[in-house]
């Protein structure tokens, strides 16, 4: 599961997805922007232009944890595929572009125009530290 918010390490709401193995730091491929719903949850976008590589972190969420975490969500965003930019690994050998779970904003949502962009930000760490 590719987490981008609160869930991250450090952040209030870790704790639901304890235990479960972080597998690293990923960026999304640059084919997302990146909104704040009610300024509480983060949620990607997928875009045709003007994406962004937007930071979160990788974890192995075993299904019973997921159904937990997933329970937690906000009704402006669903489960879906999320494509992960490729990158180097620990011992800085390549790795291809993966795909996992993530959150993202409900289909029409954006249309609505009530949640902020934040794209600029690159994620949800740096945006909560400009506020």
């Amino acid at each position: 599961m590719f987490l981008t918010g609160d869930g991250m390490r450090g952040g209030p709401l870790h704790r639901h997805i304890s235990g479960a193995p972080l597998i690293g730091e990923r960026q999304t491929a640059p084919r997302y922007r990146f909104y704040s719903v009610r300024d509480e949850f983060p949620a990607l976008c997928p875009v045709g232009e003007g994406g962004q590589a937007i930071l979160g972190e990788l974890y192995d969420v075993p299904m019973g944890q997921l159904r937990k975490l997933l329970e937690r969500e906000p009704p402006e965003l669903e489960l879906s595929v999320v494509e992960l930019a490729a990158g180097t690994s620990q011992a800085g050998e390549p790795l291809a572009a993966e795909l996992s779970f993530g959150m993202v904003l409900r289909r029409g949502e954006r249309g609505r125009g009530v949640h902020t962009d934040i794209t600029r930000y690159g994620g949800w760490r740096a945006y909560r530290r400009a506020r």
